[in-house]
């Protein structure tokens, strides 16, 4: 109990006191629950028909009243909050300015209503004071309080009772779905996602024509919410519950796509976050999470968010980690993916209640229904009262002389009034207005003027009173209003909605089957597998490797097919085994190998037909390389093996033997003056034979058995026969137990490289017998007039590929029988066989 003293009475003297006892718990109940009611009723939750909290109409209708029209200029926002806190909003400014600043943002409202002007904040900043921003109506806006002034909804009092404001906007559009809603009370809140205009739009008029319309119905045209920044929804059920119940969730996730950030590096590039959740907040939790080593695989985030291409976060990922695996990381402890929980509470005839979307949906079309009845009503008394009026000027225009005489023949306005009552057969309206109106204005009156005019509002007047009349009319204008508002103020959807989990533009998989503790998916390692693999060099020079795919492929005899299909258009001139995380070695023109870590290499999809190399990197990417120096071919570093077989320009060859050091870079040949290594690759069994073409049309087959293996100082010992002036143009070592052709081409030794057509020749590479080491061979082409060189040589097995120096294919002719006949003209300049 609790005691209240009651005041003294005005009688000086009389000093006694009653007390009254209160109940304390009845007055905390008594005063709490009116405070509930103040914040339920008129702070936190929106009303279903507009769709509006209460700060935010009379924002709108403040703005209006002030004329801040689309089409006007900018006002301080302080004003604005000046003028909403003095005449409709008894609470503080900030509140006022909080509410104005959030109906402006874009990133916030589907369909802003407030166009700012200024800094009124980000996802992560928060705007600028209200004396430095400004602002007016945006075309929105005027959805939401047009036709305020023709009694389509009720006004009531302000807080001091001086001034009218309205209950409820008219809205044209449903506001609270398409811009959705977030507030807390007291027991409740409220927290809707937006959605698309276009799509919520359709639902209504749906419904509108179909009023027993179930939710899959209504649901084919609203799929999900639509938020302002667009990014990915993953799960659809929740919100199905949600459109069924009012209450569900739905996870927001951040669009990523993995790019190559640099040649060898791999990077995510997030173009779209969840919504509310801004680039700074991402940042921040990513290098928290580094620090504190829960997240692998991350070496920098960078932010190149700007006006021009918007929201732009690259996050590098180290080398030898997983792309994918890094992703879905991020996904499970970054905000880059948030649940957003709905409940779809509002004010339905001033009661808080939770509502589905079909609920939402017959809310707003009974309202917009009414606001329509109520504006044909007022439009119709208009018309009608003009009619009126215009009727009694026709009667009176048709006697002007006599309507004057009378009126200046009465004694006052009264029996002015009452004479043309009486004579004319008038209204006391239209006798009122006849004597309002100024004379020269009167007898200016065109008969022909008035009568199109009482015929124009005749017609009208029946269309309205048929629109009264038929409440299957009247829902047929909301349906085609609605359907204007749609046409002008829609656009496009941005949300991409899924299913499931999906591997999206990222390639992730599900993440039902994650790991709790390294927030990786189930069967995906975060760091890339030892898998067997190949690695693959272009004829233009692009370095790759096969990913996970083609390594089931090698392990039943498809590797070696696997990585001949790679090139779609730029051929395959070396290939080697290897795995993800081991080394391999680069052969230069120069007598070098060079060591390449095989995890650097851009990884190739495996699920693609034909793809080509141009996912590869080049090879200065990896290497810096001398001038005048190439990349042959690939080897492998271990010391088991064969070993390599090298040829040079000067017809010298060279078998290596398996031994190689620790370091980066080391020669596997000592070349003489002027002399460079034209091909080398590594020998699988060290019966495979070796073939020399030369540029004199000469071409040399042995077995690789002939060449003594040397150490890596040696220099090599003679492999072919050459003429005066005559060099190597091709060398390579083919495994006879497969098909092999010759591929030669002819043309002028003068010319640069890859810019002559020549002519080109493919034949067996049975039809030329094996010949002595250090022999001069057999003829392999025959030089046509205006040739007189070989100037590209190469063998292998069939079927060959050609391209240009570009890459571009070029294609070969049929295979000629004869080992020493000519060359048909080819159809581009060829630079590389393969």
């Amino acid at each position: 109990m609790a005691r209240r003293k009651r005041p003294q009475s005005e009688d000086l003297f009389d000093v006694e006191e009653k007390i009254i006892d209160v109940d304390v718990q009845e007055e905390m109940e008594g005063a709490f629950l009116e405070y509930a009611y103040s914040v339920i009723y008129s702070r936190a939750l929106p009303d279903a028909r507009d769709g509006l909290k209460p700060v935010q109409r009379r924002i709108l209708f403040g703005m209006r009243e002030l004329g801040l029209r689309p089409d006007k200029a900018h006002v301080k926002c302080s004003r604005v909050v000046g003028e909403v806190m003095g005449k409709y909003h008894p609470h503080g400014d900030t509140a006022i300015y909080d509410a104005m600043v959030r109906m402006a943002q874009p990133f916030t409202m589907r369909l802003p209503l407030v166009d700012g002007h200024g800094n009124f904040g980000s996802l992560d900043d928060g705007p600028a004071a209200s004396r430095y921003t400004e602002a007016r109506m945006a075309p929105a806006a005027l959805l939401m309080t047009g036709s305020l002034d023709e009694s389509t909804v009720d006004f009531v009092p302000n807080y001091d009772d001086q001034l009218l404001q309205p209950e409820v906007l008219p809205a044209a559009y449903p506001n609270l779905l398409v811009n959705g809603a977030t507030g807390i009370a007291v027991g409740m809140a409220t927290n809707m996602p937006p959605h698309n205009l276009v799509e919520v739009i359709g639902a209504a008029r749906h419904l509108i024509a179909h009023p027993e319309a179930d939710l899959e119905a209504l649901m084919r045209f609203v799929p999900g919410p639509d938020l302002p920044l667009g990014g990915r929804i993953v799960g659809l059920d929740g919100i199905r519950d949600a459109y069924e119940s009012g209450r569900g969730s739905f996870r927001t996730r951040a669009t990523a796509r993995i790019e190559n950030v640099t040649p060898r590096k791999k990077g995510i590039v997030v173009t779209d976050l969840p919504y509310t959740v801004g680039p700074e907040k991402v940042i921040e939790k990513v290098k928290q999470l580094v620090q504190s080593k829960k997240l692998q695989g991350i070496s920098d985030i960078i932010d190149l968010t700007d006006r021009t291409k918007g929201l732009h976060l690259v996050i590098e990922i180290k080398t030898g980690f997983n792309p994918d695996a890094v992703l879905e990381q991020l996904y499970k402890l970054t905000p880059m993916e948030e649940s957003f929980g709905i409940n779809n509470v509002a004010l339905v005839e001033g009661q808080p209640r939770t509502l589905g979307l079909r609920e939402l949906l017959a809310v707003y079309v009974d309202f917009r229904t009414d606001v329509v009845r109520r504006r044909t009503a007022h439009r119709l008394a208009k018309k009608q009262d003009r009619l009126h009026l215009v009727e009694g000027l026709l009667i009176a225009i048709l006697d002007i002389d006599e309507v004057i005489q009378l009126i200046r023949a009465a004694e006052d306005v009264g029996t002015a009034r009452e004479r043309l009552m009486q004579v004319f057969d008038l209204t006391e309206i239209q006798a009122n207005h006849i004597l309002d109106l100024q004379l020269r204005r009167l007898t200016k009156f065109s008969r022909i003027e008035l009568e199109s005019e009482r015929d124009e509002l005749r017609r009208e007047i029946e269309a309205l009173q048929a629109i009264l009349g038929d409440e299957a009319l009247l829902r047929t204008v909301v349906s085609q209003e609605l359907a204007e508002v749609a046409a002008e103020h829609g656009t496009p959807r941005r949300t991409v909605l899924l299913e499931s989990d999906g591997s999206g533009s990222g390639g992730s998989a599900a993440t039902s089957g994650r790991n709790a503790a390294t927030g990786t998916t189930a069967g995906m390692q975060l760091e890339v597998a030892d898998d067997p693999c190949w690695v693959l060099l272009s004829s233009t020079g692009l370095l790759a490797r096969t990913s996970g795919a083609d390594s089931e492929d090698e392990a039943d005899g498809e590797g070696e097919r696997a990585a001949g299909r790679r090139a779609k258009h730029d051929v395959i001139t070396a290939r080697v085994r290897a795995t993800a995380r081991g080394e391999v070695g680069l052969l230069t023109s120069a007598g070098r190998v060079v060591r390449l870590s095989v995890v650097e290499l851009p990884a190739l999809p495996p699920s693609a037909d034909a793809p080509n190399l141009s996912g590869g990197a080049p090879v200065s990417a990896f290497v810096d390389m001398p001038p005048g120096e190439q990349v042959l071919g690939l080897c492998t570093l271990g010391t088991e093996g064969q070993g390599l077989v090298l040829g040079t320009r000067q017809g010298v060859v060279k078998r290596v033997n398996p031994d190689y050091p620790s370091r980066d870079s080391f020669e596997v040949i000592s070349l003489k003056d002027g002399d460079s290594v034209v091909g080398a690759l590594e020998l699988a069994t060290g019966e495979e034979e070796v073939v020399f073409i030369t540029s004199e049309a000469h071409l040399l087959r042995y077995s690789a058995s002939l060449v003594r293996p040397q150490g890596r100082s040696g220099g090599g010992v003679a492999g072919i026969k050459l003429g005066a002036g005559g060099a190597v143009v091709g060398f390579t070592a083919v495994d006879t137990s497969v098909e092999n052709v010759v591929v030669t081409v002819a043309g002028s030794a003068a010319s640069p490289p890859a810019t002559q057509t020549g002519t080109v020749k493919v034949t067996d590479l049975w039809a030329y017998p094996t010949k002595g080491r250090a022999t001069g061979g057999v003829r392999c082409h025959r030089l046509l007039k205006g040739e007189d060189a070989l100037i590209l040589g190469w063998a292998g097995a069939a079927p060959p590929r050609a391209a240009s120096g570009n890459g571009v294919a070029v294609e070969l002719p049929e295979t000629n029988d004869k080992r020493d006949g000519s060359g048909v003209p080819a159809a581009a300049p060829i630079a590389s066989v393969g």
